[in-house]
């Protein structure tokens, strides 16, 4: 006859089938999925471009949003955009595409609670610190402070969730 206090279980332990799932993980990928639509929102805008005179494009957005011609951020924007060609939109298109397809495959795997995915996470991250901390020492604004810190608070939990997925497995 056993004596003492009886255990109490949470939903997890007493009905196997109900998963606990992680809440940070499901934020994270559902981020990454955003990033994802807006890069290949991006990619498709650059290809809208292809084949066009950019000089004319950029001249109706200015007349278009009402923006002052002689104004020094529209003369820096018309010496920039001799410097694009065919070739340079069809790169950072790819570029674009490629990201998107990145952040997709590490927002789903996250979704789905896949380790391989929180390492894809923290490694591609890890990989675009050092551009991020370039950017931001560049041209230092708060939404680049932003995306560095969102980053690093994304690797720092993604760090502690594998940790503790590597404690808990040692323990069994």
């Amino acid at each position: 006859m056993k004596t003492g206090h009886p255990i109490r279980m949470n939903a997890a332990q007493s009905n196997p089938s109900k998963k606990h799932h992680d809440s940070g993980l499901l934020l994270i990928g559902i981020i990454r999925v955003l990033e994802a639509a807006l890069s290949v929102a991006v990619g498709l805008g650059v290809l809208h471009f292809l084949n066009k005179d950019l000089n004319d494009e950029l001249t109706s957005l200015v007349h278009y949003l009402h923006l002052n011609e002689d104004g020094h951020l529209v003369s820096v924007l018309f010496d920039k955009i001799d410097l694009i060609d065919n070739h340079r939109l069809k790169q950072i298109g790819a570029s674009a595409f490629a990201y998107g397809a990145l952040k997709l495959i590490e927002g789903v795997g996250l979704v789905k609670e896949q380790v391989w995915a929180e390492y894809l996470t923290v490694i591609a991250s890890l990989i675009f610190l050092p551009w991020e901390i370039y950017e931001l020492l560049r041209h230092p604004n708060i939404w680049r402070l932003g995306i560095l810190l969102g980053n690093l608070l994304i690797v720092a939990y993604l760090l502690w969730t594998l940790a503790r997925m590597r404690r808990r497995k040692q323990q069994d």
